[in-house]
């Protein structure tokens, strides 16, 4: 039993709080025995006395039989001596020390059930990401019957960009040293004439450095072809991209079962989740893996109950996936722009402690800058928005903490926006100023065009808002996602989330208290900082993705996740029974039941619809074949000079130069002013231009060979207006845009009729 410790209190009460097992001494000195006065008409007890810190008596409690005959007056105990004041220094030091509570040891089963729990999960998530990764192996050997080409016939399956990245994983292979190969893509003026690039750095062809090194590296070139190495590791990153969702789901619902269904939902909508069917090589296709490990990492670093170890592994795991995002792909910095706005309004709301904040804030300065010097001092990353945000909100970080209380506090609070909106800007500008950089000018014109702030008759920016992936989203995506149940269930948990998340700010702005640790029973979902984090972050990749199609594959897989956290996890369940005041049934019972069995009814569901598709798109042997392309890469291996140079589209020129290996005149980049306009100049052979001009024109890039496309000299498009030769018409002044399209006199038919090619 352990000692009680009496407290002074009213006269004739009781003051009895509960006191640790003491010292040694303190066993010893209870051996000592006072005698306790009692009440008249009762017998006298004998109880020991241990003299406490502050010279308290220390009392064994009563037992059960001899409370009962001590009813009637209440025991008035006195201090014998009144307590120095060192002494009661002591006491009060003791008495927070009994203050703190003991953790307790979890018994043994529920241990067995927590690792049980554990092993399960991470099961299912490395098979899930396993057999996606085998799915799309065995769906990309169907769709092409890849196996049984020839070497050329495959290589003509990489499209546009796809083939110049998988061209240059090739020519790493042929070189003679690492060292070599490296200077090479540093030092390339083999791929366009007239033109020596930095294709490392221009391209971002990090990853096909890496999977070179990593094939010679393993002597995989004696177990298996190059090809298949190199979309091995894409698939490969495509199966740890799907595990990472999965972690994600699991750490915000508590349970795999959402990790399953997320994974379930990634597969049957991957036409709206990856382009990984289309274009291999492409560079999301290898960076959202690590940016999707990151937003694990992130996940469960911003939880409130996470011990220190798994607090460090997520930091050191945020760390890594967040240079490896950076690294490859050129983009990167952007959407990380928007995680770090949806970390800033999360700082902002005080719904997660700032510490953490700033922390990856920290992550992200230390990846720009080391990414900085590692892709050859690349000023596109000091002159990023991201470094200009981060270094403002570290700035205003500084201010508040030198000014945590009084009326500057507040003022600085509620000025917090403006400052990081004026502060960013200001930066930005000043480090565009005094860091010589190539800013892609043609996407600020791009967006003032699309938002209708500007009207052009450039042919580069017409043809770029012709395209389908930066139009807004049509509505065959949207009844996609609603026919396999996905947007219901996404806008059900969003709309929950949100208003929970609201009336966590409200709290905050009106000084309520808010509790350290949420319970089911509260029913409070918008208080985990985590859950406040992805509804920030998956509003403003929505708000994007309704306008620019082509992001809807940064969008959908956390559209995936969200949801099927939502739907497993009983206290969102809970939330919502809590604003409804439920009260016929016990409202944790049914927000259990409910976290069950609405994921169930999902799943099976999906199984029965989508499921037989799956299976039917795997036994289906689908054929690609285009002898047109095959004869034409023949012709120039066997006919054409090694240093002739080649004119045509740019998606053809990107096949010519992995097939062939000869020099083009262009490449299907937009992220070059250069090569943007030498893209514009070789179209004119399908504008209405006299044969000097085009002579001219294909003279001063020193082209030898012509290439015109029949489908694009003869195109017949849905879409009139956006076909290539109506934008050149328009771009060259020969079209009026006055009651309908009319074509003005030209002296000079099409090249490309006149020609007699097509």
């Amino acid at each position: 039993m352990l000692p009680a410790l009496w407290f002074p209190g009213r006269p004739g009460g009781r003051g009895w709080r509960r006191h640790r097992r003491g010292t040694g001494q303190e066993v010893g000195a209870r051996r000592r025995r006072v005698g306790l006065g009692r009440p008249r008409g009762s017998a006298t007890r004998r109880g020991r006395e241990t003299p406490g810190p502050a010279g308290i008596i220390m009392v064994p409690p009563v037992p059960a039989e001899t409370m009962a005959e001590e009813e009637g007056p209440a025991i008035e105990l006195r201090q014998r001596k009144k307590p120095k004041s060192s002494e009661n220094k002591e006491s009060v030091k003791e008495e927070k020390i009994d203050d703190t509570p003991v953790p307790e040891r979890a018994p043994k089963h529920v241990l067995f059930q927590r690792f049980a729990k554990i092993f399960i999960g991470c099961l299912a998530a490395v098979t899930s990401g396993m057999m996606y990764a085998l799915y799309l192996s065995a769906y990309h050997e169907r769709k092409f019957w890849f196996s049984n080409r020839q070497e050329l016939e495959r290589e003509i399956t990489f499209q546009g960009d796809s083939a110049i990245y998988y061209s240059y994983y090739k020519d790493m292979l042929k070189a003679p040293s690492f060292e070599r190969g490296v200077y090479e893509l540093t030092h390339n003026n083999k791929t366009v004439s007239l033109k020596t690039i930095n294709a490392m750095q221009q391209m971002s062809l990090y990853p096909e450095l890496i999977a070179s090194v990593l094939y010679q590296a393993t002597g995989s070139n004696e177990i298996i072809e190059p090809v298949y190495f190199y979309i091995g590791i894409v698939f490969g990153l495509q199966g740890i991209y799907v595990t990472a969702l999965f972690v994600t789901s699991w750490l915000m619902s508590g349970t795999w079962l959402a990790g399953m269904l997320t994974v379930a939902w990634f597969i049957i909508n991957r036409v709206d989740t990856t382009r990984i069917e289309y274009s291999i090589p492409l560079r999301e296709n290898w960076a959202l893996p690590y940016f999707a490990c990151q937003v694990a990492a992130l996940t469960g670093y911003l939880k409130s109950n996470l011990n220190t170890y798994g607090e460090r592994f997520c930091y050191l795991l945020m760390s890594a996936s967040t240079y490896m995002f950076m690294m490859m792909w050129e983009y990167s910095h952007y959407l990380l722009f928007l995680q770090a706005i949806s970390l800033f309004l999360l700082d902002s709301f005080s719904l997660e402690q700032s510490d953490k904040v700033h922390e990856v804030y920290k992550i992200y300065i230390f990846s720009l800058f080391l990414g900085y010097l590692l892709q050859f001092e690349n000023s596109a990353l000091l002159v990023s928005p991201l470094l200009s945000l981060v270094v403002a909100l570290m700035l205003i970080k500084c201010l508040q903490l030198n000014v945590k209380k009084g009326i500057v506090a507040k003022i600085m609070k509620a000025i917090n926006f403006y400052l990081a909106c004026t502060l960013t800007v200001t930066l930005n500008i000043i480090m565009k100023t005094f860091v010589p950089h190539k800013e892609n000018g043609h996407m600020l014109k791009f967006l003032e065009v699309k938002f209708g702030l500007n009207i052009t008759k450039n042919f580069t920016m017409n043809w770029l808002l012709c395209q389908e992936s930066l139009q807004a989203p049509s509505q065959e995506f949207f009844l996609r996602l609603t026919q396999s149940s996905l947007l219901p269930f996404y806008i059900l948990v969003l709309i929950i989330c949100f208003l929970s998340m609201m009336q966590v700010i409200f709290r905050r702005i009106n000084r309520e208290s808010l509790k350290e640790t949420v319970t089911l029973e509260d029913g409070r979902i918008g208080e985990r900082p985590e859950i406040t984090y992805h509804v920030i972050h998956t509003i403003l990749l929505g708000s994007l993705a309704m306008i620019i199609e082509g992001l809807k594959y940064l969008w959908t897989p956390y559209v995936c996740m969200l949801a099927a956290f939502g739907v497993c996890s009983p206290e969102l369940w809970m939330t919502l029974f809590k604003w409804l005041r439920l009260r016929t049934v016990h409202p944790i019972l049914l927000a259990l039941i409910l976290s069950m069995a609405v994921p169930t009814i999902i799943g099976l569901s999906l199984w029965k619809e989508f499921f037989p598709r799956l299976m039917t798109e795997l036994t289906e042997l689908q054929e690609f074949y285009d002898p047109d392309t095959v004869e034409l890469m023949t012709w120039i291996k066997r006919q054409a000079p090694v240093a002739a140079v080649f004119a045509g589209s740019p998606q053809l020129m990107g096949a010519i130069k992995l097939c062939t290996g000869w020099m083009v005149t262009s490449l299907p980049f937009y992220n070059d002013d250069d090569l943007l306009k030498r893209n514009e100049n070789i179209y004119q052979i399908y504008s209405k231009r006299s044969a000097e001009d085009i002579y001219k024109i294909l003279t001063s890039y020193k082209a030898n060979y012509l290439i015109i496309e029949d489908a694009i000299c003869n195109e017949v498009g849905t879409m009139r207006g956006c076909r290539v030769k109506d934008l050149l018409d328009i771009a060259n002044g020969h079209v009026v845009c006055e009651e309908g399209d009319k074509l003005t006199y030209s002296k000079y038919g099409r090249f490309c009729h006149e020609a007699n090619l097509c």
